[in-house]
């Protein structure tokens, strides 16, 4: 090869790699950065949760959920279902459906950082089998033990499963009882599993589990 078709081949070599590297740093520069929750945005949007959550997510009336602790991924899911519709709730479909996903994400960031309340269980009589569904499940009606998927103290696992442990029994058994009948449909594990509980187990395990911690 002649010093000079060499020089010029080597030169337009750099050049293609410089122009490589300037487009992908324009590319990078463009990028718009990842959103940040930001929790104290979302206390002022949760200001009209307040009203049934109260106003930090906590241990209010027994018919609507506690929020303080629940993992951050979870509610934004239930959230969206609920605007969506995929979850139906007369008042949640409502508040809902004026929330972007960056309010979204800003209201479940507010309620994630607060630490969660204990809970106690309060039916002595049922605690035994509470605990041994929770734990161990229903082998002969193939009903796995809660604990597989909501961890042993009911901490759950983000996203997917969420804390429930010291959660009302109420609310518990109510979602329990929707899922089985199907009124609630947007876990296709969940009704399946709720299906195959009586009234009663399904009340038991949810005061067994309103005592976890």
């Amino acid at each position: 090869m002649k010093p000079r078709f060499a020089q010029a081949v080597v030169q337009a070599v750099v050049l293609v790699f410089a122009s490589a590297s300037w487009a992908g740093a324009a590319f990078a520069a463009d990028k718009p950065a990842a959103f940040q929750p930001d929790p104290a945005k979302g206390a002022q949007l949760a200001v009209s949760c307040g009203a049934c959550h109260t106003q930090d997510g906590s241990r209010g009336a027994a018919t609507y959920p506690i929020l303080q602790g629940q993992h951050a991924e979870y509610l934004v899911k239930q959230l969206t279902e609920f605007k969506a519709g995929k979850r139906k709730n007369a008042i949640m479909n409502g508040m809902a459906a004026a929330l972007s996903p960056e309010d979204m994400q800003n209201i479940a960031a507010f309620y994630e950082a607060k630490k969660a309340k204990p809970g106690f269980a309060t039916d002595k009589a049922t605690v035994s089998l509470g605990e041994q569904i929770y734990r161990g499940g229903i082998a002969e009606r193939q009903v796995p033990a809660c604990a597989g998927c909501h961890s042993p103290d009911g901490a759950g696992i983000p996203a997917q499963y969420p804390r429930i442990g010291g959660q009302h029994e109420a609310y518990l058994a109510a979602q329990l009882e929707a899922f089985g009948s199907g009124a609630r449909d947007n876990s296709a594990q969940m009704m399946a599993i709720a299906g195959r509980l009586k009234d009663s187990e399904m009340k038991a395990v949810a005061d067994y589990v309103q005592g976890l911690r």
